[in-house]
């Protein structure tokens, strides 16, 4: 097995600023944050509201650009690309799991799993194997005809994180993917978490839940848009419930 540790980081962001202007006021969600995230590393964001914490989640996962700084993603620089080159990265590169789902109410969960390789231009009966593929691999093999609407909640965040993997990216970035659900549910889903962290994909995720963090082998707090304590810990092991 390839020791990820000895790999370059996958993650190297150097002094990101990001500022809004509001009338006079100049506001940086962002300031002067460097950080570098090793391949195999699992991340907890953390930070009170309005601290930077998902604004930094977005530059990090190319939703957004810094207004200045640099940040390079699996060895490329990122953050002067265009909107298209940025959609490319993301596709091919980077797994995303929100706090809502954000799946299509009306399409099958086999469906929504195939949308990122309907973009990346997989042929039909390919997207339609490795959908098949990622969903079984989160326990809803049985599930894939199913609407959202016909799914608790738990089931759609696996629909969702079934949907980050299918086009096996290197990084998942997740914002508050618990912040919807209960708490024996919040572990099964750390629990699977767990597990694709366990087969060396990496995790970057933003919670406010200090016993979510705990799962995570890495705690970065962040306040006034600043990362204020970076500490590595011994992760928590996701016990299921019973």
């Amino acid at each position: 097995m390839t020791d990820l540790r000895k790999e370059p980081p996958l993650v190297v962001a150097r002094h990101l600023y990001k500022t809004y202007t509001l009338g006079d006021d100049v506001l940086h969600a962002l300031a002067d944050v460097s950080l570098t995230v090793n391949r195999g590393e699992f991340v907890a964001i953390m930070g009170p509201s309005g601290s930077g914490k998902s604004t930094l989640m977005n530059v990090l996962g190319c939703l957004d650009r810094p207004t200045s700084g640099t940040y390079a993603l699996d060895g490329r620089e990122v953050s002067t690309l265009g909107r298209g080159e940025l959609a490319t990265v993301r596709n091919r590169t980077i797994g995303f799991v929100f706090q809502n789902f954000n799946l299509l109410s009306r399409t099958s969960a086999l469906e929504n799993v195939e949308l990122p390789l309907v973009y990346a231009g997989i042929p039909r009966d390919e997207r339609r194997r490795r959908a098949r593929e990622a969903l079984e691999r989160v326990g809803l093999g049985t599930r894939l005809g199913h609407r959202p609407s016909q799914l608790s909640g738990g089931q759609q965040q696996r629909v969702a994180i079934a949907r980050a993997i299918v086009n096996r990216p290197k990084i998942i970035f997740a914002d508050e993917p618990t912040g919807n659900l209960d708490t024996k549910t919040s572990i099964e889903v750390m629990h699977l978490f767990r597990e694709l962290w366990d087969e060396g994909l990496t995790l970057v995720f933003v919670t406010h839940e200090p016993d979510v963090a705990l799962y995570a082998s890495r705690v970065l707090v962040v306040r006034d848009g600043r990362v204020v304590s970076d500490v590595a810990q011994l992760p928590k092991d996701a016990v299921l419930a019973a």
